[in-house]
Parts: structure tokens; sequence; C-alpha cells
């Protein structure tokens, strides 16, 4: 009896552990990828996910300026984000450079010198990128709904310092717009919405 149950919250276990890095089927990932997105964006925004080998790879075309990002089924909890279009050559070299293990400051520091010797280009105009977090428990891996979800906002603006934009350094209360890496190819200001 004890080795019967014992044997069953060990499958119990592995199965839940499974659970966490399974892959889930385009149109769930495309469904849940796409909440980061304006209302308006969504249905035509191209998006990039993960196939069943957990290889990354593109799951929609677009035909509008919106690019998202599925959940990583790696993680713990739930991650999707979407972005201005003329933002995917900085995104994907930041992947690339991740995969091949350079850490955040290698990363940074690379795409810097990239953008400033015009080999890397960022978009000459503020760009957004609509970032959507929230926990496993409040996900739907069936229908590919999250609740209770948490969306702050970024706005790249190249270059531009606090004395450039009027933005302090970091916010005096939740929400409040702040510039962030000023003077530097990814200054963006920081939008951190109050949570409930």
């Amino acid at each position: 009896m004890n080795k019967t149950f014992f044997s069953a919250i060990a499958l119990c276990l592995a199965a839940e552990a499974m659970g966490q890095t399974a892959v889930l089927s385009p149109e769930i990932q495309i469904k849940t990828a796409v909440l980061a997105a304006p209302a308006d964006k969504r249905e035509g925004a191209k998006v990039y996910g993960y196939a069943p080998d957990g290889s990354f790879k593109v799951l929609r075309a677009g035909n509008n300026d919106m690019v998202c990002i599925a959940d990583d089924p790696k993680k713990e909890d739930v991650n999707v984000s979407c972005y201005f279009a003329g933002l995917d050559a900085f995104m994907e070299r930041g992947r690339v450079l991740a995969k091949e293990g350079k850490n955040p400051k290698e990363i940074f520091d690379i795409r810097e010198k990239e953008v400033k010797d015009g080999k890397l280009m960022m978009p000459k105009q503020s760009s957004t990128l609509f970032a959507l977090s929230g926990t496993k428990d409040n996900y739907d891996m069936a229908s590919g709904e999250l609740k209770n979800g948490y969306l702050r906002y970024v706005v790249y603006i190249p270059f531009a310092t606090a004395e450039s934009t009027g933005l302090p350094l970091k916010p005096d209360v939740a929400g409040m717009p702040w510039i962030m890496d000023p003077g530097t190819h990814r200054a963006h200001i920081m939008i951190n919405p109050a949570k409930p």
C-alpha cells in the first residue's frame, strides 16, 4: 500500500514538473502572447514562440507594426511582451547574444557599440514595448487566459537623457514615468503602474 501510494505521488510530481516545461500549442501561445498588445494590434501582430522541441521560432507572421513574444515554458511564471516592429533587430540581437551565453552587461555593451558603429539600427522615433506578467496560479493553460496580470510599459528613446526629456532618474510614486539607461542606445522611459 505504501509503495503504491508513494509511486502515485512520484508520478504526480513528475507530471507536474513536466507540465511546467511542456510547450503549449501554437494557438494558445499566440493567444497568451498578444494579451500584452493594445487590443487593436493583437489580431495582426507577428508572434514568436516555441516549437515542441523547445526551439524559438515564428508562430505567426504579422501584418501590422507589432511583434509579440510568447511565454517561455522553462520559466516559472507567465511573462509575455509585445513591441513596435522597428525594435525587432535590437531584440533579435539580444536573443542571439543571450543564446551565445553572454551575460546582461556583455549584451548591453555589445549592442551599445554596434548601435554607435552603425551596425545595429535602433528606431529614430520613440518605440514602445508592453510587458505582461502573472503567476502560473492565475494562468489557464487550456484557454490561454491570464487573470490578474500586471502590464507595464517601456518607451525606447535612444540616447535621451533626463536633461533632454525632463524625466526623473527614478519614480517618486508608482506609475510615474522615469528614464532608465539615459544617454545610451537603450535609454527608455519606464512606466510601472501601481499594483492593486
